[in-house]
């Protein structure tokens, strides 16, 4: 039978990623955008380009705002360096909301770790690199992992790495296509990892709309990842699958609806019902 559903304002997420494009002042943007709109945290990502761009796609010519050059350099161009997420760190404080990133190579876990960040996060491109799962599992930080690019078997050796090493987890059902066509959502998911390994489950959504969002939302997803935007025809790979302001306020409203409606789980006979049932009482 199903649990009786309880009104919990879900954890937002508000995925900056790459969509500040190597700008501190956009990053701060997004971080601003955030914070007016009740998100819980920022999140963004950290990698070493030398490591985790494949020796197959290094070379390979991309057209972006700095000209054509490599894909090796555009992952340059857009990474932000040790100092800037130390400036973006102290912003984010200022603005009381939390911060932390998805790291993509165990160099850059080791180089976030200095920063003392509250959470890690484990991207769907890295949950089958076991060796990355274990590091960040020793870490003992909570951390949410997304379940994209994968099968059951490998989301099972990851769950098992983080209980082996006594590390909290919410596991983020994600599709990992950008963006998500709706019939590929397969929201179902979250209530089967939850039932499966007995843990909190969430939504990273990469759709275009919000619909879906709140949809997994009822369907019990605790925690919500979104990625934000500041205009959602900027140039990079995640925007269009971003929330932009408008989409980010609309999100943030429904959400806090349910607790206004949920009421206190007892029942009421109000004064205005019994006026209404005096209209048709004939006994």
């Amino acid at each position: 039978m199903k649990k009786n559903f309880d009104y919990k304002k879900p954890f937002l997420i508000a995925e900056i990623g790459i969509n500040h494009n190597g700008s501190v002042k956009i990053a701060k943007q997004l971080i601003d955008l955030a914070k007016e709109n009740n998100f819980d945290c920022v999140k963004f990502q950290k990698r070493n380009p030398d490591v985790c761009v494949p020796d197959s796609e290094k070379n390979k010519i991309r057209n972006t705002p700095w000209g054509d050059i490599t894909y090796l350099d555009y992952k340059k161009k857009i990474e932000l360096s040790s100092s800037q997420i130390k400036e973006l760190i102290k912003y984010s404080k200022k603005k009381k909301i939390e911060f932390f990133a998805s790291c993509f190579d165990i160099d850059s876990l080791n180089m976030m770790k200095k920063f003392k960040c509250k959470f890690n996060k484990v991207p769907s491109a890295l949950i089958t690199n076991l060796e990355f799962l274990d590091e960040v599992a020793k870490q003992k930080k909570y951390t949410f992992i997304s379940t994209g690019m994968c099968e059951m078997k490998d989301i099972t050796k990851a769950v098992s790495i983080f209980k082996k090493r006594s590390c909290k987890f919410t596991l983020l059902h994600c599709v990992s296509l950008y963006p998500c066509p709706e019939e590929k959502l397969n929201l179902g998911m979250i209530g089967v990892l939850r039932n499966k390994f007995k843990c909190n489950v969430g939504y990273s959504g990469h759709e275009t709309n919000i619909s879906p969002t709140i949809h997994a939302y009822f369907l019990g997803a605790t925690v919500i990842e979104r990625h934000i935007t500041l205009d959602r025809a900027m140039w990079g790979t995640d925007q269009s699958a971003s929330l932009s302001k408008a989409g980010m306020e609309m999100l943030a409203s429904i959400l806090n609806k349910p607790k206004k409606m949920f009421g206190n789980k007892k029942k009421i006979f109000y004064p205005e019902e019994k006026v209404m049932l005096s209209k048709f009482k004939y006994w």
